[in-house]
């Protein structure tokens, strides 16, 4: 069974842009190192919840907006072994300045699937 890496995080609205080139370079390299899949979703249908939501989960603001990104291996073998080279990896260390979200404020965690369809 595979395993999967997921990602919640609140970017900026006004850097939207940015976050988005940075995924642009980030996907492809993950893959080149041996995720099955790669996936960058912007929230379109996020309501800000009463007790918890996604929202609440990263603190978004008023002028952020939530991302919600995963990425599927081919077991959590493989995933330790793609993380390392994807963290040694030249290409995702370069000065491009502050990152285009606040990095404390993202949710990230390994999940094994005990269903897959």
């Amino acid at each position: 069974m595979s395993y999967v890496d997921g990602f919640v995080l609140a970017v900026p609205k006004a850097n939207l842009d940015d976050y988005k080139r940075l995924a642009n370079l980030a996907g492809p390299i993950w893959m080149e190192h041996g995720a099955l899949a790669y996936v960058e979703c912007i929230g379109d249908d996020v309501p800000y919840g009463k007790v918890t939501s996604f929202p609440r989960a990263v603190q978004a603001k008023e002028d952020e907006i939530v991302v919600f990104s995963w990425a599927v291996y081919e077991s959590r073998e493989s995933r330790d072994a793609v993380m390392a080279k994807v963290m040694a990896d030249p290409r995702l260390t370069p000065d491009w300045g502050p990152m285009p979200f606040d990095m404390k404020r993202m949710i990230f965690g390994g999940f094994q699937p005990f269903m897959e369809l």
